[in-house]
């Protein structure tokens, strides 16, 4: 009710503004001011109470006291009175009780002066009146356990739930239930898009699970899946000869003097990347296209036909038994294989035994052609699952918002809202479910530098600037909540990192220095200093140790439960920092030169960083400086990024952002391209990285990246320099 009163009359100042009524303005301003109601803010309603009891007011506590109960007791049930009463009577033995502490004694009977008269009549007071006569009453057992802090605490907070409860309940306008309404749009918008998530997600399994079918029926050798059809093969091919018998008869003498005297070869042409099955088969089929145009034209037989006719010497029967029970033993040759061996093995074999009994016309190139082309389908259908794509890109969409290159974008826990900014200093808050939608925009005079989501609650926002201040944005309420002064010496807030805990936060704060990058002989990376500050008090907990000396943090992040700390700085050292004892335990050389992104691997047992060297490097963080793996990643990956346009104009921006990011179970990484994400795998058998997908869709560098896993969908965010952001929604495939 509270944020929903502020709301309302920040609408109504903004309206009268607007039309002009000014003298209404002012008005309405001085009633605020001496709102008795305090906006419905039962904080600010404790804290006028304790004014009055600190001021030693007695008139003041009693007439607002009184104004409570005539403006919200009076409207409760007979029921509540007792409890009304209780906290009347406890806050003023509240008030008696700092008189004494305080040693105001004329304070003390001054109120049993004013009071008499309504309290001699009750009986819960008739031991009270001799307290300003009592030398010690806090030794009193009568009124010990009123002077204990313990008592205060627990009556202040019986105060506050008892009229935040009484705030709920209490009707309230029609103009201000609409934040309850808002409430409950997003509530059902929420849970819409979550079972629109659920039909999304199911249907996609059930295209997968089609596409699986389909890869296992090619998997299968060429033979295996005509198994159903031997039997047809072999009927075919003796209906095939029988008929070649009669056409033989009929066509004279010629074929019988040829069949006699000489025994025809069978020749089956291969063609390149058929199977061996393939081969059988057309022995004993044939086109009955070719079969017409071959009578036609010639009929006599020559030696280049695809099959002859078998017949015996002296005889015009052809030999179809033998050569149909050969057959048949291949055929259950070929059944007992299937079951005995992996279909790669039998594949091989089949098409061993077919090269010995069938004899190819041409050399023994084209047969070991043959069986290389053959043995490789074969292999494919092994590594079939590897050769899938692990994720399915179901759309990508452009946010163009931005007008210069982006500097930072990254979405928030809850993988509704995303944050980006652009060199300008101009950040966007926007959201993509179901529209791309800017919720949005701050600008600021001051030039912004670094931003973070914060973990508790998610809403929230840290925003760093370039003149030494940190803002805590509500992207809820669309206002600064508060602003730190960090340090003028340092102005330039280049990252923060907030705790998983949600009490703290991490600040890197460094000085104007020209960077290493800039090639300026005799000047070392930027000093700074690294900061931690307590969300709660709004202070500066503690500043950390930075060995060898104070350096410029580039680049910091936490573990999942923010028990450590690991950092990446301007002179190429990475330190990781126990945040249960805020020191240093580990630091080592990383990179020649800056070190730009730095990130926890899934397991959190080691470290990935990308530094200006362009090494892309897997650190163990049990061993300190042990390099587990480095991995090879194009220039465009890694920074510093050029774009170019006309007349050799040429825009460079060095690496400020996150550099890459990995999905859910750390087995895939996102990094940057010329022209778009590059999602990568970890493959541990060759140590290195296997290209999976990209993402694509840029006209300019991507710049910086972000994976967002919170949703069923994953979503990778690729930011480049023209100020485009792609919004790429990908489904993994899980395996069987």
């Amino acid at each position: 009710m509270t944020s929903a009163v502020e709301r309302t009359d920040e609408l109504v100042r903004e309206y009268l503004m607007y039309r002009g009524f000014t003298s209404a303005l002012r008005q309405m301003d001085m009633e605020i001011k001496a709102d008795k109601d305090k906006g419905f803010r039962v904080d600010k309603i404790i804290e006028q109470l304790q004014h009055f009891v600190q001021s030693f007011d007695l008139t003041g506590l009693r007439d607002y006291w009184s104004y409570l109960d005539k403006r919200f007791f009076s409207r409760l049930e007979d029921v509540y009175r007792p409890t009304v009463n209780k906290l009347r009577t406890s806050l003023f033995r509240y008030y008696l009780v700092y008189t004494v502490q305080s040693n105001r004694t004329e304070k003390t009977q001054e109120f049993f002066q004013k009071q008499a008269v309504e309290l001699q009549g009750q009986s819960e007071w008739r031991d009270w009146f001799v307290l300003p006569f009592i030398k010690d009453p806090e030794q009193n057992q009568t009124f010990s356990s009123y002077f204990t802090r313990q008592w205060a605490d627990t009556f202040l907070v019986s105060l506050h739930n008892f009229l935040s409860v009484l705030f709920q309940c209490m009707p309230i306008p029609v103009l201000l239930s609409f934040d309850r309404e808002v409430q409950r749009s997003v509530a059902i918008f929420e849970e819409n898009e979550m079972l629109r998530q659920m039909v999304f997600a199911l249907q996609a399994d059930q295209t997968r699970l089609r596409k699986e079918e389909e890869h296992l029926h090619h998997r299968l050798p060429p033979y295996v899946q005509n198994m159903d059809r031997l039997a047809d093969t072999e009927l075919d091919l003796i209906s095939s000869q029988r008929n070649s018998n009669l056409a033989t008869q009929s066509r004279g003498g010629f074929f019988s003097l040829l069949s006699q005297n000489k025994r025809t070869t069978v020749k089956t042409p291969v063609v390149a990347g058929s199977s061996p099955t393939q081969a059988s088969v057309s022995f004993g089929r044939r086109d009955p296209a070719v079969s017409q145009t071959s009578k036609l034209k010639d009929p006599v037989p020559s030696s280049k036909e695809s099959k002859s006719v078998l017949s015996s010497p002296g005889t015009n029967e052809p030999i179809a038994a033998p050569l149909r029970q050969r057959r048949l033993q291949d055929h259950e040759k070929e059944r007992k294989e299937l079951l005995s061996k992996p279909s790669n093995q039998t594949t091989d074999k089949r098409v061993d035994s077919i090269d010995g009994e069938i004899h190819v016309d041409g050399n023994s190139e084209q047969v070991d052609m043959m069986s290389k082309q053959t043995r490789g389908s074969g292999e494919g259908g092994v590594r079939t699952g590897s050769n899938e794509q692990p994720f399915i890109k179901l759309s990508q969409e452009e946010y163009a918002e931005h007008h210069s290159s982006i500097m930072h974008c990254r979405v928030d826990c809850s993988g509704r809202r995303v944050a980006s900014l652009d060199v300008d200093g101009v950040i966007k808050v926007w959201s993509f479910n179901p529209l791309m939608q800017t919720k949005a925009t701050i600008m600021s005079k001051s030039p912004l530098l670094s931003l973070e989501w914060a973990s508790k609650p998610d809403r929230l926002l840290l925003l760093g600037s370039g003149v030494g201040t940190v803002r805590l944005y509500d992207t809820e309420a669309k206002k600064n909540l508060c602003e730190m002064i960090i340090d003028d010496i340092h102005p330039r807030i280049l990252s923060l990192a907030w705790s998983p805990s949600g009490t703290s936060f991490v600040c890197s704060a460094a000085a104007h220095s020209p960077r290493s990058s800039d090639n300026i002989s005799g000047l070392g990376p930027a000093q700074g200093r690294l900061l931690l500050w307590d969300t709660k008090t709004v202070k500066q907990q503690l500043q950390f140790s930075l060995v060898p000396e104070p350096v410029a943090i580039n680049c910091t992040a936490f573990n999942h439960n923010g028990n450590l700390l690991v950092t990446g700085a301007a002179d190429g050292i990475i330190r990781l920092f126990d945040m249960q004892r805020y020191e240093s335990v580990m630091s080592w050389k990383a990179h020649e030169g800056e070190v730009y992104s730095v990130e926890f691997s899934y397991d959190e047992n080691t470290v990935f960083s990308i530094g200006e060297d362009g090494k892309f490097i897997q650190w163990n963080i049990h061993r300190s400086g042990v390099k587990q793996s480095e991995y090879v990643l194009p220039s465009d990956a890694t920074g510093p990024f050029i774009l170019s346009g006309y007349s050799g104009y040429k825009q460079v921006q060095v690496p400020r952002g996150r550099l890459f990011a990995f999905d859910s179970e750390g087995n895939y990484v996102l990094t940057c391209s010329s022209n778009g994400g590059v999602i990568y795998k970890f493959s541990e058998e060759e140590k290195g990285l296997e290209n999976i997908m990209a993402l694509g869709g840029h006209k300019a560098p991507v710049v910086t990246v972000d994976w967002c896993t919170a949703l069923d969908c994953g979503t990778c965010l690729t930011a480049s320099m023209d100020g485009k952001i792609k919004l790429s929604t990908l489904l993994a495939q899980k395996s069987c």
